[in-house]
Parts: structure tokens; sequence; C-alpha cells
């Protein structure tokens, strides 16, 4: 069931305690890939994941602006900050929870919001009448995880896979000759990134080769994701909440 397509009836009905959130981002992703990249993906895998669940599950609307104030320098891309995400996806969560469906998985397609989303997915299992926790898919593909990058191999593929008309195949070449092979300007034995800004590692605004991941890739990584998103769903709907609250 999704929330944007069903009736408030059609809710009241369903008597589902399970929801996934969707949150990505409207960011850069190369001049191959459009900006709402990570929103898409993650509504793809929310929507997949809840297919394979047997059982009442609703999906929530794609919450679509994130934190990724670090590629700002790019046009079209939008931010938030981390207090205004944590705080409108903790109220999104509260909505669904007044409703009944108060056991969230948020499912997240951008690097970015991960630190947000631990933090406010706690926040709401201590403190509100729910139960969250944060799901990336990308964190969720097994040794693909390893390739992900930025605008690279693996987004792109799962876009060819799943949204082919929005990849501007023509400008592969421009996107792989100013992109970065890692993500960050670290120094040489220390955990310390000196970059805050994409623009200060990359040309293109990609991380990873965008060629590098076809449609078949793409419909791997989306049943990987999906699968263990099911798997989530099955532990959060089965978990005995009484410790928590």
């Amino acid at each position: 069931m999704h929330l944007t397509d069903a009736t408030w009836t059609d809710v009241r009905d369903a008597d589902a305690d399970l929801a996934v959130l969707p949150v990505g981002s409207t960011e850069q992703h190369g001049p191959h890939a459009p900006l709402g990249t990570d929103a898409l993906h993650a509504e793809t895998v929310a929507e997949a994941g809840a297919a394979r669940y047997d059982g009442e599950v609703a999906v929530a609307p794609t919450v679509p602006v994130g934190v990724a104030e670090e590629h700002r320098d790019f046009a079209g891309t939008l931010w938030v900050s981390p207090d205004t995400f944590r705080s409108y996806v903790r109220d999104v969560i509260g909505s669904l929870a007044h409703h009944g469906m108060d056991r969230v998985v948020v499912v997240n397609g951008h690097g970015g919001n991960v630190p947000a989303l631990g933090e406010v997915t706690a926040t709401v299992s201590r403190h509100d009448d729910a139960y969250a926790v944060p799901f990336t898919w990308f964190e969720a593909v097994g040794d693909h995880g390893s390739e992900m990058g930025h605008g690279g191999p693996l987004e792109t593929a799962l876009l060819r896979a799943t949204h082919p008309e929005l990849v501007r195949e023509d400008r592969i070449e421009a996107a792989r000759e100013g992109a970065s092979e890692t993500w960050g300007d670290w120094v040489s034995g220390t955990r310390t990134n000196l970059a805050h800004d994409t623009a200060e590692f990359t040309d293109s605004g990609v991380v990873g080769d965008p060629g590098g991941g076809d449609a078949d890739l793409g419909d791997e990584l989306l049943d990987l994701a999906a699968a263990s998103l099911d798997r989530l769903l099955t532990a959060v709907a089965d978990r005995d909440l009484t410790a928590e609250r």
C-alpha cells in the first residue's frame, strides 16, 4: 500500500502497523544522472522490499531533500541542515505512528543522510511512541558496496535498470573524464578528510566510473537490496518492543 495512492479509508481498513519511509536527496550526480537519483533509488528499493514482504506494509511518500551541502558547488543541488532533516523525519514518523504505523524502517538513498538518520531513529525509539531503524540500500548489496562512489557504477547501473530514460548516455565520457577515483582528499595514514565539499576533489561531481555498471548489474543490486530490506521488515515486525518502551 503506497500512501500517495491510497485513500484514508484504505489506510484505516488496512490496519497496518509497519511502514517504510524513503528518504533521498536532490543533488548533483554528474552530468549524466538526474538530481533526484538518491530519492528515486530510495523509493524504488522501498517499494521492492515492501512488495517482497509477506504482510501489510505502508510505503510513505519520499522525502526528497536531505543533508547535501557538500554538493553545493554544483547547480541544482538542494539541502537542509541536519537539525531540520532530523526534525522533519521525526515528525513524519510521528504522523505515521498516530495512525497506528508505529514501526518504521527509513529507507535511505544518500550517504550524507546516514549520521542524522542514525541519531533521529534512536531518538524516536527512545522517546516517542514509535520504533524506527535506518536502512541504506547501498550498504545492503554485499561486496558491491565497496564500489559505491558517487554517480558511479552502482548508482548509474540501478538507474539503467529502473529509469533508463533519465541516464544521459551521451555524457558518460564527460562524467568519466572529470571524475575522482575515491571520495575525499585524505591525509596518508590518518582518518582525516581534508575536503569538506565534493568540488574539491572531482570536476564532474562523479566518483568512480559511471560506465562500469549496466542494467543487469542494476537488476542484481535491486534484488539484493530488496531481499535485505524484506529481512529487516520481518525482524522489525517480529521485534518485542516491551523493553524499548
